[in-house]
């Protein structure tokens, strides 16, 4: 669970929830610029150094400012950020897979995922092996893709990616589950794959 967030003032979260609640947009600028780094962090571990990176961030936050009102639970508004992080990631990987299925988005998102990574000394083995890696990361469904990356990349528990995905915690094991039978595939040498 998030911990409530206070700031110099003492203003909480659910303190400021309360008021932009109310429609004082002073309140939801301070949470949002409270949260920026947060959500930063977080987009990136789900997108990576990706061209759409920014408009995640910002479509994360327009939803924030637009559904305030629906949240019930002032003190719990990190965790909900997040969740609304996570579920615009998941849309956008969504709309990319369907683009691209239709011949509409024609991106090598591996390779430049792989450009980002390798160091110009690393050797073709290494280099073959990350490529490998990606491929599978990236050719998961984007629910099972999400659910390792918050697991491996941010290191939360079962209860916290839950919370975030809005799922059950029995879902978020089977989807890692998924997930890790497609990298140990990958990971297997190629002579016990036969």
């Amino acid at each position: 669970m998030i911990a409530m967030t206070s700031s110099i003032d003492g203003s909480t979260d659910a303190a400021l929830v309360v008021e932009a609640q109310k429609g004082e947009t002073w309140a939801m600028e301070a949470l949002l610029r409270r949260h920026r780094r947060r959500v930063n962090a977080l987009a990136l571990t789900l997108m990576g150094k990706d061209a759409e990176f920014d408009d995640l961030v910002q479509e994360s936050f327009t939803q924030a400012v637009q559904s305030i009102n629906k949240l019930n639970a002032p003190s719990a508004f990190a965790s909900w950020l997040c969740s609304i992080v996570v579920s615009t990631a998941s849309k956008t990987f969504r709309r990319r897979h369907l683009l691209t299925r239709l011949g509409l988005l024609s991106r090598d998102t591996v390779e430049m995922e792989i450009e980002n990574v390798t160091a110009p000394t690393a050797s073709p083995e290494v280099t073959a092996d990350l490529r490998a890696v990606y491929a599978a990361v990236e050719g998961l469904q984007s629910e099972s893709r999400d659910a390792l990356l918050l697991r491996r990349v941010e290191g939360l528990r079962l209860d916290e990616i839950a919370e975030r995905m809005n799922l059950s915690v029995s879902t978020v094991k089977r989807r890692l589950h998924v997930a890790q039978e497609m990298l140990d595939t990958v990971s297997r040498p190629a002579a016990t794959r036969r």
